[in-house]
């Protein structure tokens, strides 16, 4: 009987130690399971950033991760999603990722809307269309977004600007804003910087030259047409002044092939003189209405320290160095024009 006793009561132990090696198998494993679930590495190397759009759900989300390869399991993923309640959090922007990136990191990541930056960069354009291109591939908004603000009467003139120069109030230049800004905070944006480049003293300075800071960088997108280097601005700068100032009109050819809508043209022919239009500078005295392209901030600040001179005239040089001939009367400037036209003819430039 004692020996029995002593099988059972041994049985019972090794079951005992059986049931608790089991537990611990088991919760061993519930806790693998969860660290893959949250901590383990998910995120691939198949693409660097992810992108949310504004009005995006969790499924758009989903899929998206799903059709970009964006994770190795989309099932631990989505697990995760649910349980940390990110379901209702999705917030648009520009994500990072980062290769090895656990659900964990990517889920709280997304759901605080941590995005990175966006460094905006954009040049001088001569169109309204290239410059709204140029956005849109940098920025959510697409082009037909940003150009019926920019042809919109109502939404410029909050600004204190009109469709025809609107273009005024960009300063190309490098920012930094998120992928999801609208375009109307785009907008605002660049008022902002607009109004932080306008400072007292360069308002001072446009109005000791009887000029708002618009007809100033409408100028400068002409000054900037003209000039192929920059040390020379000042100086281009200067005559079309002189020219204001005396009611001579501008004159200027990169005004006519901007009425033209011709930008091929590299002669400026007697035919294009006539060409009708409010920016044809050969037909209409004074500024145009507008920029004939969207004006460099150093074509800006050349017209705001212009350099004094007698000059009225001025014409390429014959040496094709981008420099110009500058002359104060009409004869001197007849010749340098014979010497340019010349210099044209035996290139075969014939429009």
């Amino acid at each position: 009987m004692a020996t029995e006793a002593s099988s059972s009561g041994g049985t019972f132990k090794k079951s005992i130690i059986a049931l608790v090696v089991i537990i611990i198998l088991g919760l061993g494993i519930t806790g693998l399971v969860y660290y893959l679930h949250y901590f383990g590495p998910n995120v691939t190397d198949k693409q660097e950033y992810l992108y949310i759009h504004t009005e995006a759900n969790f499924n758009d989300v989903y899929q998206a991760i799903r059709e970009e390869g964006i994770v190795k399991d989309t099932t631990t993923f989505l697990w995760a999603a649910h349980n940390m309640h990110y379901v209702d959090r999705v917030k648009p922007g520009k994500y990072h990722l980062t290769p090895g990136m656990s659900n964990r990191h990517l889920i709280n990541m997304l759901a605080s809307g941590n995005q990175e930056p966006v460094t905006l960069k954009f040049k001088t354009y001569r169109l309204k269309t290239n410059f709204a291109g140029s956005i849109s591939k940098q920025l959510e908004p697409d082009s037909i977004a940003i150009i019926s603000l920019l042809d919109s009467d109502k939404f410029v003139s909050r600004y204190g600007f009109t469709p025809e120069n609107v273009y005024t109030m960009f300063l190309p230049n490098t920012y930094q804003l998120y992928w999801n800004t609208t375009a109307k905070s785009f907008f605002e944006r660049m008022n902002k910087e607009y109004l932080k480049f306008w400072t007292p003293e360069r308002k001072q300075r446009a109005d000791g030259m009887n000029l708002t800071p618009i007809q100033v960088s409408i100028l400068a997108s002409i000054v900037d047409a003209e000039a192929l280097h920059d040390d020379e601005m000042p100086t281009i700068a200067g005559l079309y002044l002189n020219r204001l100032k005396h009611g001579i009109k501008l004159e200027a050819d990169p005004t006519v092939i901007f009425a033209t809508g011709d930008f091929t043209i590299k002669r400026v022919l007697n035919r294009y003189l006539n060409t009708p239009s409010p920016y044809n500078t050969y037909r209409v005295k004074g500024l145009p209405p507008g920029p004939i392209m969207m004006p460099s901030v150093a074509a800006v600040k050349a017209v705001l320290n212009y350099k004094p001179n007698n000059y009225i005239y001025m014409c390429a040089k014959e040496d094709f160095s981008g420099y110009h001939n500058f002359a104060t009367s009409v004869s001197e400037h007849l010749a340098n024009a014979r010497r340019f036209q010349q210099a044209l003819n035996q290139r075969g430039i014939k429009r």
